[in-house]
């Protein structure tokens, strides 16, 4: 059913129900108009669509009204009705709320875990190499001249190893953002990422104190998944990162000046919507409320979390 025809369908049964209401259908008329609500919702009409058909259907009514107090009677009943209309969305945006508020409780607990692991990896995995390396120098002693060449050569896979575990330790989350917050832990991330790619990545910010723990983790995260499909997809010669703050709120990009691809073109091929596509991601999710769809073909560029704080910058108390 086209948009168009969908419209048409609505409002007639929206018109419909609305009078038999308003000449005292009562509870199943007030049906009526639940169900014109849900199958707007259902087509993708909004509350303003829902709005145009109250008010269309409204006019029919008012007009065929004699006098003052029938219309004040009829607007009040129909105020109700319409009430009854949007009462699917009421319960579409409650239960988006209570989602969002799930997925927020569930990232914190990933993160916690994610926090413990990497600790777990860095201290306990490195205390007990220590022990091995101490026990492997004391066999060492003990062994002839000729041998102890293969202990070094274990020494030195067990000195590989520990730096892997090291670095897997730091991306699933360095110490150094919880102890010395967000910028030195992004330019620790950038000096590993640069030195193993070899790819130039510049860090600059304006940032002047901690930020409240969940924000340092939202953009931190963002910035490491930028890197990581710059690396793997951008080719690119370099990459520049800038942290800012204002009155307003932070603003973090990631720019780097490899191969890009045409954004709007892939969303329209997808959705056939791609400017509703792009408002839905600037509406979603902490650190990307102001995400735009701006790579273009010969140049990747990434613009994250431009978002404006009530009451200032989200800082750390």
């Amino acid at each position: 059913m086209e948009k168009a025809e969908t419209a048409r369908y609505l409002e007639s049964l929206y018109s419909e129900a609305l009078e038999q209401y308003l000449a005292g259908g009562g509870e199943s008329a007030l049906r009526g108009a639940y169900e014109a609500g849900r199958l707007a919702l259902a087509k993708d009409l909004g509350v303003l669509d829902m709005a145009a058909l109250h008010h269309s259907a409204l006019a029919k009514v008012v007009l065929g009204a004699h006098g003052q107090d029938e219309i004040q009677a009829k607007l009040s009943a129909a105020s109700q009705f319409f009430a009854e209309g949007l009462s699917p969305y009421e319960m579409a945006y409650r239960g988006y709320r209570d989602a969002v508020a799930a997925l927020h409780h569930l990232n914190e607990t990933l993160e916690q875990e994610v926090k413990r692991i990497a600790h777990a990896v860095h201290d306990e995995a490195g205390q007990f190499f220590v022990a091995v390396h101490l026990a492997l120098a004391e066999v060492a002693r003990e062994l002839p001249p000729a041998l102890r060449g293969k202990i070094k050569e274990v020494t030195h896979l067990l000195r590989q190893v520990e730096e892997q575990l090291r670095g897997l330790s730091h991306e699933l989350r360095p110490t150094v953002l919880d102890d010395l917050g967000l910028v030195p832990a992004v330019r620790f991330l950038a000096d590993g990422v640069s030195k193993r790619c070899s790819l130039p990545i510049y860090v600059e910010s304006t940032l002047e104190c901690r930020l409240l723990p969940a924000v340092e983790t939202a953009l931190y995260r963002i910035i490491q998944e930028a890197l990581n499909n710059v690396t793997k997809h951008a080719r690119a010669g370099n990459v520049r990162i800038q942290l800012d703050e204002d009155a307003r709120g932070i603003c973090c990009s990631i720019r780097d000046n490899g191969v890009g691809f045409h954004a709007r073109a892939l969303l329209a091929s997808r959705t056939g919507r791609h400017s509703s596509s792009w408002r839905g991601v600037r509406r979603s999710g902490v650190g990307a409320s102001d995400l735009e769809p701006p790579s273009r073909c010969g140049r990747s560029r990434y613009q994250h979390a431009d978002h404006e704080w009530s009451g200032g910058c989200p800082r750390a108390t």
